[in-house]
């Protein structure tokens, strides 16, 4: 199915398909999502005491005491992991990675599924065989370690607050133009039972308790994007130090100065491509030292594509636009001074 865009349309999707270069850090982890509340079958007993006197001497009794157990809730949440994967046309095998959680608050078997014919998209991924595979060996991409799901065979067991990494696995068809997007979608849903968030599934719970569905209503399902254009950008970071006395000894005064070279190869368009790069613990950032391609940028945060930022953490950034093959090698440089 091929789903036709507008030039507009089409502009607006991709430009929200943003290409980072990161130097300056690892990127920070997903927010976690965690189980919801007291887990099931815990009992919540209360008593209450009355407190009084009899001729000046104390007394109480206590009333009779309630119990009640908590009732099991049936939620999962699905994260997507990868960012938009860039595919070239006729590509195999690319994968998406996402994180199932079981939120409820009791153990849980989730049965899992995969649809790559969605709406709003310009092309249909085609699913390869096997297509959902648990990311056994937590590479984060599908490899020989990983291994295939099996629906019914070996469905997540999840306990409350537990998670489990599963990978969609698609072919791209051939003939595709560049800027094209398709999507795959990853559901699960709950063993004991699915439907409207609030319904009650009298003794299905944990111990023959009842169990409620919660918002998700015991079930969920989150989508991941293909990007056609081969593109590929690469970073290159060198140094060079430069001391008071002349010499190349890095110690206290001396100049570093660095150079990063970002290069794309390949077909389409990286868009929107910017380089983050945090100044090291123990230097100092000289300002107005910040360069793209032989040109100075200033520090401010204005029209040039360069910028300073000191709160919350030291670094400068270079928007550094749509990039093709054609462009070249994005030559970006800054000096710092330790400390």
């Amino acid at each position: 199915m091929l789903v036709e865009q507008t030039p507009s349309s089409r502009l607006r999707d991709a430009l929200q398909r943003v290409a980072f270069v990161t130097l300056a850090c690892c990127a920070a982890s997903p927010a976690a999502v965690h189980a919801l509340g007291t887990a099931a079958g815990t009992n919540i007993t209360s008593t209450a005491t009355v407190d009084y006197s009899v001729g000046g001497t104390p007394a109480s009794t206590m009333s009779n005491t309630t119990t009640v157990a908590v009732a099991e809730l049936i939620n999962v949440a699905i994260a997507l992991q990868s960012p938009t994967v860039s595919v070239a046309s006729g590509a195999s095998n690319e994968a998406l990675l996402f994180l199932v959680t079981n939120t409820g608050n009791s153990g849980e078997t989730f049965t899992l599924a995969g649809d790559s014919v969605l709406v709003g998209d310009d092309f249909d991924p085609t699913p390869a065989a096997p297509f959902i595979y648990f990311d056994t060996d937590a590479s984060g991409d599908l490899s020989p370690g990983d291994t295939p799901y099996i629906a019914g065979g070996n469905d997540p067991v999840l306990a409350a607050d537990a998670s489990v990494a599963v990978i969609l696995v698609n072919d791209i068809p051939s003939s595709l133009p560049d800027g094209d997007f398709g999507r795959s979608e990853l559901s699960a849903a709950a063993g004991t039972g699915v439907g409207a968030p609030g319904t009650v599934l009298a003794g299905l719970g944990t111990g023959g308790i009842d169990a409620v569905l919660g918002t998700s209503g015991g079930e969920a399902a989150v989508f991941g994007e293909y990007f056609v254009g081969d593109v590929q950008l690469s970073a290159v970071k060198s140094q060079a130090v430069l001391d008071p006395f002349g010499g190349t000894q890095p110690i206290p005064g001396a100049a570093i100065t660095y150079q990063i070279v970002v290069t794309p190869t390949g077909t389409g368009t990286a868009l929107g491509a910017a380089l983050r790069d945090a100044i090291p613990a123990s230097t100092t950032y000289v300002a107005g030292s910040l360069s793209l391609n032989g040109s100075p940028l200033t520090d401010g945060a204005d029209a040039d594509a360069g910028s300073f930022t000191a709160i919350p953490l030291p670094g400068v950034t270079v928007a550094l636009g749509d990039l093709t093959a054609v462009a070249g090698p994005q030559t970006i440089v800054f000096r710092v001074t330790i400390n």
